[in-house]
């Protein structure tokens, strides 16, 4: 089965990782991948793990997402995705010689790509949604993109529950969670007694929507009431810039260089006993062992990725979401949801777990357990390849 994936970033990041260990398996059941996306280090990964890549500029998005969608000076946004455009289409253009079976968009950021692709090559869609979209019926935009989803998508795939619950409820949906690919055996946990320094993870670019200001605010808070914990950040900026681009996108509010603005509030406060920044971290497997607990205090209201790899290492999580669904967290039980990512909620919730060590050792326990029961790439990986056989025979049956 020849698949056509489109991945819309050229930065490596989870929806990336999360393709190259779906794809690994599928390809052991004869699925060969060829992925059109945008320049950059994400293109040597893909190419690593055997799929043929053909890169381009960028590929122009239509961006929808619950804190992404355009409104007042977002609204510039959409003239960088004109920009790219025909880069976009002459990258579907040279690949139209080739045969494909099923074209599979890594992000719905991506569907209007993926439609003009699903009618040049005349194959089956399937629309892998990632991240939080609008409620559904909330503007013409949203009503717009369930509509099409609904008409021209052979396939609807979100990465849990949290996600499907921003669709339409009329649209079909497929949920399959990201599958975790791991080193086996897992290496051994660091062994600690209760009266170290209760070590807390944060992974991920470092961008502000995904709370790295209020943990670090909630770490200072933790200071002054005397309680011995660190926070290890594993992450760089998302984006470098420099120069006159820099300048404008900093004016506009669409660029920060949010490390050297942490690294002065460190300074100021004088954490830097408490907060480590430790950039980026090639092998996050080397770090999981060495953490006590996972803060993931983002504004999207929903669990990401690390929280499911801590989970796999016995390491309970804080999450910021508010009504924290079975497969994105079990409250009390896989660790802690506060319900925003207020740096005081944040700050009480690790406090409660840094406190009480044989309780958080059992939720990191628990926290296994769950991880092993749905997150299994090998159990996931078969799920979307009956997905894509189930498309791929109602297309060839007579």
């Amino acid at each position: 089965m020849n698949v056509l994936y489109l991945h819309p970033a050229a930065a490596f990041g989870g929806a990336s990782k999360s393709l190259i260990e779906l794809y690994t398996l599928l390809h052991q059941e004869g699925v060969r991948g060829t992925v059109l996306t945008p320049e950059g280090v994400v293109c040597q990964s893909f190419s690593d793990a055997g799929m043929q890549v053909h890169a381009v500029r960028g590929l122009s998005q239509f961006d929808n997402t619950r804190y992404g969608y355009y409104r007042k000076i977002r609204w510039i946004i959409p003239l960088r995705e004109l920009f790219l455009l025909p880069y976009s289409l002459l990258g579907l253009w040279r690949l139209r010689q080739r045969s494909f079976d099923l074209i599979h968009i890594n992000e719905i950021t991506l569907l209007p790509l993926g439609l003009l692709a699903r009618r040049l090559f005349k194959v089956p869609l399937v629309v892998h949604v990632r991240s939080l979209q609008r409620k559904p019926g909330e503007g013409r935009r949203t009503r717009w993109v369930n509509e099409m989803l609904r008409r021209y998508a052979d396939a609807v795939v979100p990465i849990d529950h949290t996600v499907a619950g921003t669709l339409d409820t009329t649209l079909s949906l497929n949920v399959i969670h990201n599958g975790l690919k791991l080193s086996e055996p897992l290496p051994k946990t660091v062994e600690k007694s209760d009266d170290d320094v209760v070590s807390v993870g944060f992974l991920g670019g470092l961008i502000p929507l995904k709370g790295i200001f209020e943990l670090v605010e909630s770490m200072r808070i933790l200071k002054q009431r005397g309680v011995r914990i660190q926070c290890l950040v594993a992450g760089e900026n998302a984006r470098e810039l420099s120069g006159l681009k820099a300048w404008i996108l900093g004016k506009f509010g669409f660029a920060r260089d949010v490390r050297s603005e942490l690294e002065a509030i460190i300074e100021r406060e004088q954490l830097a006993d408490h907060v480590k920044l430790l950039g980026f971290v090639g092998d996050v497997r080397s770090l999981y062992p060495k953490l006590d607990i996972l803060c993931f205090p983002t504004h999207l209201d929903a669990a990401g990725r690390p929280v499911f790899e801590a989970a796999f290492y016995s390491v309970p999580s804080v999450v910021a979401v508010a009504n924290p669904v079975p497969d994105a967290l079990l409250h009390e039980v896989t660790g802690l949801a506060v319900p925003t990512p207020a740096p005081e909620l944040i700050a009480d919730a690790l406090q409660r777990m840094a406190q009480a060590p044989q309780w958080r050792r059992e939720l990191g326990r628990r926290a296994q357990a769950w991880a092993q029961e749905n997150f299994s790439i090998e159990a996931n990986a078969a799920l979307m390849l009956e997905l894509y056989r189930r498309i791929h025979s109602s297309r060839t049956r007579p």
